[in-house]
């Protein structure tokens, strides 16, 4: 069992910065592909980005240039760094986590989700 806990979500404007952060805990967490995904209200919940435990990254088109994910393996913590925030960036993120090393962007191929925190741009 892995336990996920977001953070970092908040109102922000557009063009602004946030960096979410999610801390894992039990099953070692070096083992894991670690990804965010969102969801914003009567939309599917969609892949952002996701880290193997080697540090490959992968990013949607639409985030690609604007946000950075980065684990720390030694604080079981993985980071979304999301720059030039966009109002359609408004959404509840979720971090999500599955064993192995493949970077899925598809959200059923993870078996470990977080809560989600709030990410609101305002414009």
């Amino acid at each position: 069992q892995v336990q996920l806990v977001e953070s970092g979500g908040r109102l922000v404007q557009a063009g602004g910065s946030l960096r979410l952060s999610c801390a894992a805990s039990g099953r070692t967490f070096t083992s894991t592909t670690m990804g965010w995904f969102r969801q914003a209200p009567g939309k599917e919940r969609e892949f952002v980005s996701a880290v193997s435990w080697k540090g490959a990254t992968r990013h949607a088109d639409s985030v690609k240039g604007r946000f950075t994910i980065a684990r720390d393996n030694a604080k079981n913590t993985v980071y979304l760094q999301m720059n030039s925030l966009k109002p359609e960036d408004t959404a509840v993120y979720y971090c999500a986590a599955r064993s192995g090393l493949s970077l899925y962007s598809d959200y059923t191929e993870y078996d470990y989700w977080g809560q989600g925190t709030q990410v609101t741009v305002s414009s």
